[in-house]
């Protein structure tokens, strides 16, 4: 049987690099002051930061249901079933609108929801995607994903509070207070959950402390005996910026594997240019 592994790029897998991967990926949807763009179709992360600076009537919305019937069909045009990982539905309905529409094709469609976005997002589709080379059905990959949803953990810091301000995270005294006084919140996902978890004074200060949560995090996984992957990720509009924030995390972590990517549009709304984060999830299994 042939099993197809298909995301959408909150999971920071865009459809060139899925490619490579044998991974099919659906381009989430933008609004740029007006006009729909797709992520990494017709625009790049990096070209959305730059918006992100420039209009503030930057929105990202949930994949029409024709966009996601169309990539499902093609793809079971070459595959007997397939595994559909999106971001989780705590933090878009994204997610159940998908278990909606998988009702009509009788089980040829696993939708799964194991709570996640971004890098942990990224790391269960590459699992997914080792199951299915080991011969797993798509339900039992859906099982497995779902089973280990919650073993991952995101930390990022922001250089400012302004885009918290515009969702209406903050209000705008305490956006303008933390200017002030050079406030860097750190936040977590941890599932579902977009929480507070620290506030420092300075940047370096808050990678500081974010490293140490991960370490955190890192010394609680492989106490349990799991298998790990850390990563690094960031929205930092220079690149000589983003170098050093992924050398600065694997030299403190003492790791040479931690991988970087890109924070992607559906974080960047919240989070805003310059920011920075780590994750840490359990590794189920991968190729090779």
């Amino acid at each position: 049987m042939k099993t197809a592994i298909v995301t959408d790029t909150n999971s920071g897998i865009f459809p060139k690099e899925g490619r490579l991967l044998g991974i099919y990926s659906l381009p989430m949807p933008l609004q740029i002051d007006g006009r729909t763009y797709y992520e990494g179709k017709d625009i790049s992360v990096s070209q959305f930061y730059k918006y992100l600076v420039q209009c503030p009537a930057v929105s990202t919305s949930q994949p029409a249901p024709g966009d996601v019937l169309a990539l499902w069909d093609s793809v079971l045009e070459e595959h007997d079933e397939l595994v559909y990982i999106p971001m989780s539905s705590g933090l878009s309905s994204s997610c159940h609108a998908a278990q909606v529409l998988a009702e009509e094709y009788g089980g040829k469609v696993q939708v799964v929801d194991n709570h996640r976005i971004s890098l942990s997002l990224r790391d269960s589709v590459l699992d997914a995607k080792a199951l299915a080379g080991a011969g797993c059905t798509a339900a039992e990959i859906r099982t497995e994903l779902e089973r280990s949803a919650y073993d991952s953990m995101i930390y990022i810091g922001l250089d400012t509070l302004d885009y918290l301000k515009r969702g209406g995270r903050v209000t705008a005294a305490g956006a303008a207070l933390g200017s002030i006084l050079n406030i860097k919140p750190l936040l977590k996902i941890e599932g579902s959950k977009l929480d507070a978890c620290a506030k420092v004074r300075g940047t370096d200060n808050c990678k500081k402390r974010l490293i140490e949560e991960m370490s955190k995090s890192i010394e609680l996984f492989t106490d349990r005996g799991w298998d790990i992957s850390v990563a690094v990720a960031d929205s930092y509009l220079d690149p000589a910026s983003s170098g050093s924030w992924l050398a600065m995390a694997s030299s403190t972590l003492f790791r040479n594997d931690v991988d970087h990517c890109p924070l992607t549009c559906s974080i960047g709304c919240h989070v805003g240019p310059n920011a920075f984060g780590m994750a840490v999830s359990r590794r189920l299994m991968r190729e090779g």
